[in-house]
This record gives C-alpha cells, sequence and structure tokens, in this order.
C-alpha cells in the first residue's frame, strides 16, 4: 500500500491534523535543540567567567604570601575559597614549581586537554593558559592558570642620587615580576546538573506546547469536521430503521441547510409510521395498568379477609378463654378468703401464708391474663365498627401496652410512658386507635436496637380561636431512621423497607385512613442513625366522618354478631 492509498482511506480529521502535526514537531524540535544548545554555552561561559574572577582573587591576596613563601597565610587564603562548591582543587607553587599551598586532590597524570579557553576582551589573556581537560575517569574539568606577580618599581641611574626629595616631574616607571602560578580546578558537576534540568525542562515544556497545540488543533479541526460526521452517522441510524434520530448541526451554511431538510424528511416518515402505532401502543400500556390496578386489588382484598379471619378467630379464642378464666379467678378470689379467715385466727401458720401468698399471686395473674384476653376481644369485635364513641386516650394506650410489652421485653427494649392526666375524652373508635398504637409501636420495635428506649407521650393542646383543640400522642424510638425521601413514600399501599416476610407495607396505609376517619392527621420527623417519631393529632371536637348509613350498617351487624 502507497503513501497516496494510504492517505485516500485516512479520515478527514486525519488528513488535517497529521501534516499540521508534523510541521509542529520538527518546529519545536530545531527550536528546542537550539534554546538548549544556548543554555548550555550560558552556563559554561559563567563557570568561566566565575573561575576566572575567583583565580584573580587569589592571586593578588597571595602576593605576600609567596613572595615570603608563608605557607600559614596561603593554606588560610585557599581555605576562604574552599567554601565554592565548584572548586574541586587549588594549588600555589612558587617559580620554581615547588607547590606552597593546596586544597582538593588533583592528579596531573592521564589529564588530557580538550580545548582552549579563549580570552578575547582579556588584557592578560597573553599570561593565562585555561583548558578544558578530562581526567582519567572521563570527568571533564576547567583547568584555570594564573600568574602571581608583584609590582616593582624601576630606579634609574640618573635617579639614584637625588636626594633632596622626589621630583615628581621625574617619570616613574613600574614592572612586573612574576612570583609564582596559582592553578585553579572547577568541576562541572553543578554545571551539568543544571544542564540536564535546563534540558529536562526544556523537553517537558515542548512537550505540553506540543500536547496543546495537538488539543487545540484537534478541536478546531473536529469543529469543522463534526457536522459531517454527524450527518453521517444519522443517515446510517436512518438506514438501519431508527427514525427518532435527527441531525443537531446549528449552523447556516450549506451543511446546516444539508441538516435541516435532510431532518424533515425524517419526520416526515416518522409521522406516518406513529399514526400506525399509536393505537397499539396505547392499548398495550392500558391493559398493563389495568393488570397491575387489578393485582393490587386482590391483594388489598387477600390481607383484608385475612385480617378478619384473624380477627374473628381471636375473638373466637378470647371467648372461650374468659369463660375458664373467670373461673379460676372465682375460685382464688373465694380460695384466698378462706385462708385469709383461717390464717387471722391461726396467724402463726406458715403454711397458711404461703398458700395464702400463692393464691394472691394467681388471682393477680388471672386478673392480667383476663384483661389482655378482655383487650383482644374488644379488639377484634371493634375492627370493622366505624359508629364513634367516648375514648380515654391513655386508657387505650395502656390497653395497648399489654399486648406489646412481652414483645417489647423480649428484645429488651425500654417501654417509657409519658402520659397527660388531664386529657380530655375524644369521639372515636377505640379498637381502631388501638390499632394504629400497635402497629406504631411495633413498627417502632422492629427499627430498634436492644438496650433502647421507645417513649410514649400524650398531651393536651388546648382550643384556641376556632381551634377547638387536639390530643397528641407522640411514639417515639432510638433506631435506624427513615430517609427523607422515604418518608413521602411510608403511608403508600404496600410499601414497605422491611425485609422480605417481615411485613406487607399495609400497616402505616391502615393507620393513616383511620387516622383521617377520625378528624386527625400523622406527622412524621426522623434522623437517620438517630430515630423516628410518629405524632398523632386526634380533634377533641365530635368527629362527623361517620355518615349516617354505614352507622345503620355497623349497628345491625354488631346486633347480628351478638
Amino acid at each position: 500500500m502507497n503513501l497516496r492509498s494510504l492517505i485516500s482511506r485516512a479520515k478527514l480529521r486525519t488528513k488535517f491534523v497529521a501534516p499540521i502535526s508534523l510541521i509542529l514537531v520538527c518546529s519545536i524540535f530545531v527550536m528546542s535543540l537550539y534554546l538548549i544548545h544556548k543554555q548550555e554555552e550560558g552556563f559554561r561561559t559563567g563557570l568561566e567567567s566565575n573561575g576566572e574572577t575567583m583565580i584573580r582573587i587569589m592571586a593578588l591576596q597571595a602576593e605576600s604570601g609567596v613572595l615570603f613563601e608563608d605557607r600559614q597565610e596561603l593554606d588560610e587564603l585557599l581555605a576562604k575559597f574552599s567554601v565554592f562548591p565548584d572548586i574541586k582543587a587549588a594549588e600555589i607553587s612558587n617559580l620554581e614549581g615547588e607547590i606552597l599551598a593546596s586544597i582538593g586532590k588533583w592528579n596531573d597524570s592521564g589529564i588530557v586537554r580538550i580545548r582552549e579557553i579563549g580570552h578575547d576582551d582579556d588584557t592578560d589573556a597573553e599570561s593565562s593558559d585555561d583548558y578544558y581537560v578530562r581526567d582519567a575517569d572521563g570527568n571533564v574539568f576547567i583547568e584555570l592558570n594564573y600568574p602571581v606577580t608583584s609590582r616593582v618599581e624601576k630606579l634609574d641611574r640618573e635617579n639614584l642620587g637625588i636626594t633632596g626629595g622626589i621630583d615628581r616631574t621625574l617619570t616613574r616607571t613600574f614592572v612586573r615580576e612574576n612570583l609564582g602560578n596559582i592553578k585553579l580546578i572547577l568541576s562541572l558537576e553543578r554545571v551539568n546538573e543544571s544542564i540536564s534540568d535546563a534540558r529536562m525542562a526544556a523537553i517537558v515544556l515542548t512537550l505540553i506546547v506540543f500536547a496543546l497545540t495537538i488539543l487545540f488543533i484537534t478541536f478546531i479541526v473536529r469543529f469543522v469536521t463534526k457536522p459531517v460526521k454527524a450527518l453521517v452517522d444519522v443517515t446510517d441510524q436512518v438506514a438501519r430503521g431508527d427514525l427518532n434520530q435527527r441531525v443537531r448541526i446549528d449552523q447556516h451554511d450549506e451543511i446546516g441547510q444539508l441538516a435541516n431538510t435532510f431532518n424533515k424528511m425524517i419526520e416526515s416518515l416518522q409521522q406516518t409510521r406513529n399514526e400506525i402505532e399509536e393505537y397499539n401502543r396505547t392499548l398495550e400500556e392500558k391493559i398493563i395498568q389495568r393488570t397491575l390496578e387489578l393485582e393490587d386489588a386482590q391483594a388489598q382484598l387477600i390481607q383484608s379477609e385475612k385480617m378478619s379471619a384473624i380477627g374473628q378467630l381471636a375473638a373466637g379464642v378470647a371467648h372461650e378463654l374468659n369463660n375458664p378464666l373467670g373461673g379460676i379467678l372465682g375460685y382464688a378470689q373465694f380460695a384466698l378468703e378462706k385462708l385469709k379467715k383461717k390464717g387471722a385466727a391461726d396467724p402463726e401458720d406458715k403454711e397458711i401464708a404461703s398458700f395464702i401468698r400463692y393464691l394472691t399471686d394467681i388471682e393477680t395473674q388471672a386478673r392480667r391474663c383476663k384483661a389482655i384476653v378482655q383487650n383482644l376481644l374488644r379488639f377484634s369485635r371493634s375492627r370493622r365498627a366505624t359508629e364513634f364513641e367516648d375514648v380515654d386516650i391513655n386508657a387505650t394506650i395502656e390497653d395497648t401496652v399489654t399486648f406489646v410489652e412481652h414483645q417489647l421485653h423480649m428484645n429488651q427494649i425500654e417501654l417509657k410512658l409519658e402520659l397527660d392526666e388531664n386529657l380530655p375524652i375524644i369521639q372515636g373508635s377505640g379498637g381502631q386507635l388501638q390499632q394504629v398504637f400497635t402497629n406504631l409501636i411495633i413498627n417502632a420495635m422492629h427499627a430498634s436496637k436492644p438496650e433502647t428506649t421507645i417513649t410514649i407521650k400524650s398531651r393536651y393542646s388546648p382550643a384556641v380561636g376556632e381551634f377547638g383543640g387536639a390530643v397528641e400522642i407522640q411514639i417515639s424510638d432510638q433506631g435506624c431512621g427513615i430517609e427523607t425521601e422515604m418518608i413521602k413514600k411510608i403511608f403508600e399501599p404496600f410499601f414497605t423497607t422491611k425485609e422480605v416476610g417481615k411485613g406487607t407495607g399495609l400497616g402505616l396505609s391502615v393507620s393513616y385512613g383511620i387516622i383521617k376517619d377520625h378528624g386527625g392527621e400523622i406527622k412524621v420527623d426522623s434522623i437517620v442513625n438517630q430515630g423516628t417519631t410518629f405524632t398523632l393529632i386526634l380533634p377533641v371536637q365530635n368527629s362527623e366522618n361517620v355518615s349516617d348509613n354505614s352507622t345503620k350498617s355497623v349497628s345491625q351487624e354488631s346486633k347480628s354478631q351478638v
């Protein structure tokens, strides 16, 4: 495959991006090489200049030390310059080549001179001997050599005999006398590191600029080729039968006009198809909706019949247990009365005292069982009742507690009652309200962990203006709480957050309906992982939610049951 064929097969975006990117890469590469080269020259020139300055200063300060061969002074001088990290080694020698002072380690054996360092603007260039050198290990250093000189006045014979003072008109001649030499070896390690860092920075910057430029070019090219690609994609989808596709090109050029014409064609085809499918789609949706409604109604009916059967069973069991419990209670009271009389006659008889204590426990527990059976009987008989009567809310709550206190005890949950003793009597159905309290307490128990507390409070809100007063009941737990988005759904039928098999989702729905029938309302306040509070508000005034017809029918039903 030749280059021309490869180019012809490439996408339109590639044909734009590839040549521009190639030109850009070459330009940036050449520019980067040039800049890196200039940086390297700048770093090395700077080190040469610094080294030249240091060796000249050393030569000036070493004049007296070399002249008098004061090694201590020269050592102190070199010690001052040893703090510079670029100095590898330094030597000060006299004219005979004897080393008077030195720092660092340097061996001239195996040293190869690479190139000489030029001094175009140096007046003392003739006396300098500076090179780039390489040692035996291949490391490159800068070797600087500079003479240590002394400025001496030249006296002529004509002036030697003058003793009457110095004539300022006479010309004084000075000459420089070479005393020794200083050799300074500079390491290129820091320069090489700086060059390496600069080279890396230049490479990174080049790559960043290249990437940003490619992205920018790609974005521009995409802006040009995107409408064409969108038109091709939509054309392909329509060819496969998908008439919901549209070409979304917000342009006013020839491509935009083509896209608008294509969209009108698709709309015409889709309108024809929609007219054919509309009836079938509507009919199918209605069938599904009706089926779901029937399933829900059937589930509610089954649950209602199940609850009714449970109520009848509870009523039968209560009737069967009530008579034996009455007999047990009666005989226990009779025997207790006889034993108390006999015990009064013989107070020291311990056996009689034990029997009295046993019979007292039997009487207490029998009364408790009888109260539970009576509450169960009342609860089962009034499940269908809608005829309101006087209801003592505190008594209803206490009766409800007798049902659930055993379950709370088994789950290690404490029940705390804070009931207002001054609550007024309201109009309602005690059995239905008992069902609401039972459901809310059981739900609170399921949401609570062991060693927590469920609190039930009741209080009276007195009448103010048109407000006739109300009784408020709060049932609070310390359980897991309800998420905010779930609170709006908890009163819907069959909605539950419990695990499968632990709830039908009807309890709160039925409770909500009962409270509404009483003219009241339910409020929910919940914080996740802190607890939930259900507040029941029941009006004190007589409720008128029940019609006369329903009252008569319920009365007839009650009579027939009796």
